[in-house]
């Protein structure tokens, strides 16, 4: 795979720094880290493909995003701005996020296809919504709008 994210990574990252980008070269830096994390890791095959670099950098994010809230929730805007300047330095890497309504769309085929009609079929739901929507929303926002549609 020549054109994977891990590859492209450290490629992105010395064209940071020769452009001297800050907070670029922080988010690169910390997807960089994860990577050797996740390689040297027990039981890693020290190979890791776009899926599972995709994986990590959300997760990055999702991190990124939280403190990035905490930071606002005590007044700390020059930290707060930092952490969401990284975050959007890290979607660079994801699939497109969806909107709540192709979000909503999609549940609403995935309920039908199920068959499921209450609340007693969430976990059903759920199960195959985090799998089919992997990457594309936010856990949070899969779960409130089941909630929503099931109810």
């Amino acid at each position: 795979m020549n054109n994977s994210i891990v590859n492209q990574i450290p490629i992105d990252l010395k064209n940071a720094m020769l452009a001297k980008e800050k907070v670029k070269i922080a988010a690169l830096r910390a997807i960089k880290s994860a990577f050797i994390l996740e390689n040297t890791k027990e039981g890693s095959s020290g190979n890791i493909d776009n899926n599972l670099a995709q994986q990590i950098i959300l997760k990055l994010h999702k991190q990124r995003m939280d403190a990035y809230n905490i930071y606002v929730e005590q007044n700390r805007s020059d930290l707060a701005d930092e952490e969401f300047q990284q975050a959007k330095v890290l979607e660079n890497y994801l699939p497109k996020r969806l909107s709540e309504e192709e979000i909503r769309s999609k549940i609403k085929e995935i309920t039908n296809v199920l068959g499921a009609t209450s609340m007693a079929d969430m976990g059903k739901v759920m199960g195959k919504a985090m799998n089919s929507l992997k990457g594309k929303a936010d856990g949070a926002i899969i779960s409130k709008l089941v909630k929503e549609i099931l109810k």
